[in-house]
């Protein structure tokens, strides 16, 4: 399963990718210049900054490659070289954002982050920041170099990534809800205890992603939804029914990624205690409360994960790209917030 591409799109993104060095795994772009979101006026996504993530599997040698190329997108930290550059990458989510780059016509911010750290990171949501943008419509713009580069590992994980989505959207729902209702839920994951959804972020923002985009949800898990054994898929009338017992809640639980199986089990075994996972993931699934058990375990690797990557912005970006980085958020989320009270 292969991740739907806009190719309306695909040639705009073939240009901005052909400035780059191409030992690619996978490239995407994402966001507000590439998805239409509720409450922006028609044409605004056409100004607004384009977002990349190249997947590589030599940062070294890539961000060798790319200093020599593109030399003037990188902060104070390029006279340090591709080694530092990479060891300042590893910190936090594992990603290195180059933002506010002039490229055909448009700015762009593109993240660097290795094959294995993106692998690792969809399969056990070590720090959802690169997985949750993923679980999420993207525009692929690299289908023909996925089909060069095959890496069965990353397809596997891109699947597995969404079907984990799923699943923890599930635990945090009631028996029955809609598909936007679960679209909702879905994109809010990433978003569950990052600091900038206090300050630099729009607060309606998972409601603008979704409502505008459910055909593109859609396109992403139907086909998930249609073959999980726990829930009735009520596709015509747009709804769906899961199974709540102790039981399933227990077989999701039971599913999640590793990392947040860890959180959730700090949450609720007492330090010293020791207890096997599976035995604290059972009392989780008899607990009224398990959906905000587990919401409170997605919190935790996410608020970590944030802070370090939005520290990372300082060195990353140099200051002054930060100052403006942070001012054109907190604009947005000022438009955001008087858009709804007007």
């Amino acid at each position: 399963m292969a991740l739907p591409v806009l190719s309306s799109s695909a040639v705009k993104f073939r240009r901005v990718l052909a400035q780059f060095p191409q030992e690619l795994s996978l490239a995407f772009a994402y966001g507000s210049g590439v998805f239409r979101q509720a409450g922006a006026p028609a044409g605004h996504g056409e100004n607004n900054m384009l977002d990349f993530v190249f997947a590589v599997d030599d940062s070294v040698t890539w961000h060798m490659m790319n200093l020599l190329k593109n030399r003037s997108h990188y902060s104070f930290l390029k006279v340090f070289g591709p080694k530092q550059i990479t060891s300042v990458q590893n910190y936090g989510a594992g990603i290195y954002y180059n933002t506010l780059v002039p490229c055909n016509g448009r700015m762009i911010k593109y993240g660097v982050i290795s094959t294995d750290t993106l692998i690792d990171d969809l399969l056990h949501w070590k720090t959802l920041y690169v997985a949750g943008r993923l679980q999420k419509p993207v525009t692929v713009g690299l289908v023909k170099i996925l089909t060069q580069n095959e890496n069965n590992k990353l397809q596997a994980a891109l699947v597995s990534n969404l079907k984990s989505a799923v699943t923890a959207a599930f635990l945090m729902l009631p028996e029955s809800f809609s598909e936007e209702d679960l679209y909702m839920q879905i994109a809010g994951l990433s978003y569950i205890g990052d600091f900038r959804m206090v300050v630099g972020e729009d607060r309606s923002k998972v409601q603008n992603i979704v409502k505008p985009n459910i055909p593109h949800f859609q396109k992403l898990y139907s086909s998930i939804l249609q073959d999980c054994p726990q829930v009735v898929y009520k596709h015509h009338l747009g709804r769906l029914e899961i199974d709540k017992s102790p039981g399933g809640q227990f077989a999701q639980l039971m599913a999640l990624p590793r990392t947040l199986q860890q959180r959730i089990t700090s949450l609720v075994d007492p330090p010293g205690k020791n207890r096997d996972v599976e035995e604290i993931l059972l009392q989780v699934a008899h607990d009224p409360d398990c959906g905000f058990v587990v919401h409170q375990g997605i919190s935790r690797i996410v608020r970590s994960s944030s802070i370090v990557q939005s520290a990372k912005t300082i060195l990353t970006a140099g200051a002054k790209k930060s100052v403006t980085y942070s001012m054109k958020k907190l604009y947005k989320m000022t438009r955001g917030w008087l858009r709804k009270t007007s």
